[in-house]
């Protein structure tokens, strides 16, 4: 698979299926819990349809003939204040390690900050040890706990950005 025919784009509804099951299936490979995080999250079946409102997008990396995963950006959820969350940001094996967990966040810190948002936070298991390296070079800071409501109590990793 050649990186130049592989972009970030808006989902398209036709990527569902695809990308519910990239979300879903890092869950048995990472040894993350079920329980009390996306994996059982309501919108994980229709990511497209959950990311159709004001200052929110959902962006997948896709080649010609799949998804090979996505990122979001939302409003913290059940928080008062300018602050959004960067969501579902999962991928597939096989774009692992050649740069697109980082363009993406690019993308999504862009999308955040396009949209006003004043800090982002995020939420991951610990078991996501690359992921997190990513947010910490980024500039993303630790937090002792978590905020807003987004009902993954199995996240023990919640982190937050000034933009």
């Amino acid at each position: 698979m050649s990186k130049d025919n592989i972009v970030i784009r808006e989902i398209r509804p036709e990527d569902n299926p695809e990308i519910e099951a990239i979300i879903k299936g890092c869950f048995p490979e990472f040894k993350i819990p079920l329980k009390g995080t996306a994996y059982e999250d309501a919108e994980t079946p229709f990511m497209y349809e959950s990311y159709q409102g004001e200052k929110e997008v959902y962006y997948v990396v896709a080649s010609d003939t799949e998804v090979l995963g996505g990122g979001g950006i939302k409003q913290l959820k059940d928080f008062n204040g300018n602050v959004c969350e960067i969501q579902k940001m999962y991928f597939s094996p096989k774009i692992r390690g050649k740069g697109f967990g980082k363009k993406m966040f690019e993308a999504c810190l862009k999308a955040a900050k396009d949209f006003g948002f004043e800090t982002c936070y995020l939420e991951s298991a610990s078991q996501l040890k690359a992921a997190i390296h990513i947010y910490e070079d980024f500039g993303f800071e630790h937090r002792a706990e978590p905020i807003g409501n987004t009902g993954h109590y199995s996240c023990g990793v919640w982190m937050t950005k000034t933009l």
